[in-house]
C-alpha cells in the first residue's frame, strides 16, 4: 500500500480485506510506517505494540483464508483514547499515578471491536484525565495538529484526531463529555460523532463515568469518513451487563433515511460566543447544499441555547474541585499538570452549597425541555462545533476561548447525537467543522445527514508532511 492508501476509509479496507484485495498484515504494516513517519512530530500515539498488531493481522489472514470473517472491521487497524483500558497496554489517562497502569481486560467497546476481527494499533495521547480541550501530560508530554504545530488538535481525543488525520489509523474509539470528540475532530479535519448518551457503554473508561460524569458522557468514534461510523456503531452499541446508564434501543440504518424528507433548522451564533467569519460561511453553505437535496431548511436559534456554556461549567465546578482532588489522590498523582492546577483553581472558585446545586439541576432541566420543545418542529440542527477553529497551545482555559466551546457542551447536556464533518478553513488554513444534531435516538438521521454533507461539501485537508 502507499501513503495515500492509507486515507481512504476503514470500510473500504474491510472491503479490500475480504476481496483479498490487500492483506491485513500489508494494512497494519502500511500503518505502523505511517505513525513511525509522523509520531515524532505529534506525539499522538503514546503506547503501542507493533509486533502483537502484526502478529494478530497475520492471524485475521489466517481465518479469511480458512473461510472465517470475524465482523466487518475484520483485519482493519484501530486506535484507542488513552482513557479506555487496553489490556496489555499502558492506561495512563494522561496522570502521573497511572502512567504504569497495566488493564487485564478490555474496555467494552475496545473488546467488541477486537471480536469483530479489528487490530489494535495503539493508545493515543490525552489531556490529565481527560479534562481539558487540549492535549498535554506530564506522562507522554505535549501533542501538536498536523495542520499547525504551533496548535493544539484538542481535547481530550486530541492524539486520536491528530494521528487519523495524519493518515496513521483509519478508525478510533474516544468519549465525549463537553466535546471531546467533536472539537478535536473540528481542530484536525476529520469526522467524530458522538451517539446518543446511553446507546454506547462507557464501562472500562478513566475517569469511570459515574456519578456527575454518567449524565454526560458517551463513548464514540472518530475516522476521516462520515461511513465508518455507520460501520462501526452496530459493533460497538448495546448493553454489557455492567453500564446500567445503557438503554436497549435499535438504532435505525442512515442509508434507509430519506433526506428530502427531513426538517432542518441552523443557527451560526448562540449569542454568547460569535465564531469566526469562515465558521458562519461554512454553516452556511452547508444549509444551502441541503436545501437544494431538497430538505426543508430554516434559519432559527434555540431558545435557550445561550445557557449551555454556564450549565455546563456551573455544573462541573459545583463541588469546588472537591471531586477532581479525590480523583487524583486515588491514583495517586502527587504533581498535576499546570494545566489541571488552573482548572482546580477555577473550580475552587465556583463552589455551590446544596440549595444553589438544586437550583442548577432545575434549570438543566428546563434547558432540556426547550431544546426538545424546539426539536418538536425540527429533525436535524446543523451549527458550529465552536467559535473558532484550533487555538494555540496553553490557550483553551482562557475565560472568553472557554466560551466558544458552548456549542458542542450543548449537545452534552440534552444527550443527543451529533456527528461532526469538516467543511471550511480558515484564514490560515486551518480546518472548519460543522456540527449535524438529532433527536435523541435518532443517530441514523445525523449520520445520514452528515455523510451527505462530506459527500457535497466536504473539505479535504491533510497535513502537509
Amino acid at each position: 500500500m502507499t501513503v495515500d492508501d492509507v486515507f481512504i476509509s476503514a470500510t473500504r479496507m474491510a472491503a479490500a480485506i475480504r476481496a483479498k484485495e490487500v492483506s491485513s498484515e500489508e494494512l497494519v504494516q502500511a500503518h505502523l510506517e505511517r505513525i513511525a513517519e509522523v509520531n515524532p512530530r505529534l506525539n499522538a500515539v503514546v503506547q503501542w505494540d507493533a509486533e502483537a498488531a502484526l502478529r494478530q493481522a497475520r492471524r485475521a489472514d489466517e481465518l479469511l483464508s480458512q473461510g472465517t470473517l470475524l465482523g466487518p472491521l475484520h483485519g482493519v487497524p484501530f486506535t484507542v483514547k488513552d482513557a479506555l483500558d487496553t489490556a496489555g497496554l499502558v492506561a495512563s489517562a494522561g496522570t502521573c499515578g497511572r502512567r504504569a497502569y497495566v488493564p487485564e481486560e478490555d474496555a467494552t467497546v475496545v473488546a467488541r471491536l477486537r471480536s469483530s476481527g479489528a487490530i489494535l494499533l495503539g493508545k493515543t495521547n490525552v489531556p490529565e484525565l481527560s479534562l481539558v480541550y487540549e492535549c498535554d501530560n506530564l506522562v507522554y508530554g505535549r501533542t501538536y495538529n498536523p495542520h499547525d504545530l504551533s496548535r493544539t488538535p484538542g481535547g481530550s481525543c486530541g492524539g486520536e484526531a491528530a494521528i487519523i488525520a495524519a493518515g496513521g489509523s483509519p478508525l478510533g474509539l474516544g468519549s465525549d463529555a463537553c466535546g471531546s470528540i467533536r472539537v478535536p475532530a473540528h481542530y484536525c479535519g476529520i469526522a467524530g460523532y458522538k451517539p446518543t448518551n446511553g446507546l454506547v457503554p462507557a464501562t472500562g473508561h478513566f475517569p469511570p463515568a459515574a456519578g456527575t460524569l454518567a449524565p454526560i458522557l458517551s463513548v464514540g468514534l472518530l475516522a476521516r469518513h462520515v461511513e465508518d461510523f455507520a460501520t462501526a456503531l452496530p459493533v460497538i452499541a448495546g448493553g454489557d451487563g455492567r453500564d446500567p446508564s445503557v438503554v436497549p434501543v435499535v438504532i435505525g440504518r442512515p442509508e434507509a433515511v430519506e433526506l428530502c424528507r427531513l426538517r432542518l433548522a441552523f443557527f451560526t451564533d448562540d449569542g454568547i460566543s460569535p465564531p469566526t467569519a469562515e465558521t458562519v460561511q461554512a454553516v452556511r453553505r452547508c444549509a444551502e447544499a441541503l436545501a437544494a437535496a431538497g430538505l426543508s431548511v430554516r434559519e432559527a436559534v434555540p431558545e435557550g441555547i445561550e445557557l449551555a456554556f454556564d450549565i455546563m461549567n456551573s455544573y462541573l465546578s459545583a463541588d469546588g474541585g472537591v471531586s477532581l482532588e479525590g480523583l487524583l489522590d486515588m491514583v495517586g498523582t502527587d504533581t498535576p499538570h499546570p494545566l489541571t492546577k488552573r482548572l482546580l483553581e477555577s473550580m475552587r472558585a465556583s463552589a455551590m452549597t446544596t440549595v444553589e446545586f438544586g437550583g442548577l439541576m432545575v434549570s438543566w432541566h428546563l434547558f432540556r425541555s426547550m431544546m426538545l420543545s424546539f426539536m418538536e418542529q425540527v429533525d436535524v440542527l446543523l451549527c458550529p462545533v465552536a467559535a473558532s477553529p484550533a487555538l494555540p497551545h496553553g490557550a483553551s482555559l482562557d475565560a472568553e476561548r472557554m466560551r466558544g466551546f458552548g456549542y458542542a457542551m450543548a449537545f452534552n447536556l440534552t444527550g443527543w447525537p451529533s456527528v461532526v464533518v469538516c467543511a471550511g478553513r480558515s484564514e490560515e488554513g486551518l480546518p472548519i467543522g460543522v456540527q449535524v444534531v438529532a433527536r435523541p435516538w435518532r443517530d441514523d438521521v445525523a449520520l445520514a445527514v452528515a455523510g451527505y454533507l462530506q459527500q457535497v461539501c466536504g473539505v479535504s485537508v491533510r497535513p502537509a508532511f
